[in-house]
């Protein structure tokens, strides 16, 4: 169902692996949390339309913040004391089903010689496991697009997707979310050739074809900027890798999305260049599960707050991101009472 965890290796060691590759096989996501500057923008609001003068008074919810999740259990019960029978249809299935990324470098991301699944995401996963199951091994990974995670998920054909997803209120009315476990935010990547390549921000590349990911916030807001006059040109491509194939044939001009993405994408290519403009926008991750599977979620929130408790999450951290960005920042403080 899995592979098993590997060491972390050092970043000149990944380098050297990767550089032997004719590919872009085991492409990047690195953090964005430490000694970044974010814009100061909001995170996503949806407004509850207006009531028709014939309906009641009462209008629907209003989502207020995104990262606001559900309590998280007091504490993780035993299995026989566990009587939701979402938790229970696991229990009988033996496993997890979780949706990743075989393509974010240190997040999600397979090794190119052993086929192993390693980085953030993918340990994140496995804790989840270890405290359902007992054993960290039963995870049964479904590598995913950014666009399959919302379909899937409501389709049921994963009960979990950890893939470095922004929590929006859009978001929520489809699916349900963790706690916020990682925080990052959009950027750009260009070509060092540019003219001030590093200074660009995304309303800078007037003309420039710059792409991103189908079914992805990063996606949603270059199209936003791209109606202004004289904005960027709008191209797609199932994942970053794609971009990055369209990049390096001079179909794209640039790549947008998740600094801790595009990070990993610059480490590959070393014509690259991630912008040293401010972040346009704040992108917190979250966990993701069915709307329905609400007790499953609250079970994950206090998995996740035991991590961060005791020391766990940092561990995780560093594996994965200390040698590139330093020792680990505080965990996002979580939000919690939906």
């Amino acid at each position: 169902m899995t592979t098993q965890t590997s060491s972390r290796p050092g970043l000149h060691h990944w380098r050297r692996r990767f550089g032997a590759l004719a590919t872009v096989a085991g492409l990047a996501a690195l953090a964005g949390c430490s000694g970044v500057t974010y814009a100061e923008t909001p995170l996503p609001t949806t407004v509850a339309p207006k009531p028709a003068a014939a309906a009641p008074a009462a209008s629907a919810p209003t989502c207020q913040n995104a990262t606001q999740s559900y309590d998280p259990l007091p504490s993780l019960p035993s299995r026989g004391e566990n009587t939701d029978q979402k938790m229970r249809d696991l229990y009988a299935k033996g496993f997890i089903t979780v949706g990743v990324s075989a393509d974010t470098y240190l997040f999600g991301a397979r090794d190119p010689f052993t086929g192993t699944l390693e980085g953030f995401d993918i340990d994140m996963s496995r804790a989840v496991a270890k405290a359902i199951f007992g054993d960290p091994s039963k995870v049964q990974f479904r590598v995913i697009t950014a666009a399959d995670r919302l379909p899937l998920l409501e389709d049921k054909q994963v009960d979990m997707v950890a893939r470095n997803m922004s929590m929006t209120c859009d978001r929520w009315n489809d699916i349900g979310f963790s706690a916020e476990y990682y925080r990052s935010g959009q950027k750009v990547l260009v070509g060092k050739n540019i003219p001030d390549a590093a200074n660009l921000g995304l309303a800078d590349l007037k003309g420039k074809k710059v792409c991103a990911p189908t079914g992805t916030t990063s996606l949603t807001k270059l199209e936003q900027v791209a109606k202004q006059a004289g904005g960027p040109e709008v191209v797609t491509a199932p994942n970053h890798t794609g971009c990055l194939v369209l990049f390096q044939q001079g179909k794209a001009d640039a790549i947008t999305g998740d600094d801790t993405v595009l990070a990993g994408l610059a480490a590959q290519d070393p014509n690259t260049v991630i912008t040293k403009a401010k972040a346009i926008t704040v992108e917190p991750y979250g966990l993701g599960f069915n709307k329905a599977d609400t007790y499953l979620a609250r079970y994950v929130n206090r998995v996740i707050a035991d991590l961060e408790a005791d020391g766990e999450w940092k561990a995780i951290y560093n594996r994965w991101l200390a040698a590139p960005l330093g020792p680990a920042p505080a965990p996002p403080t979580p939000v919690y009472g939906r």
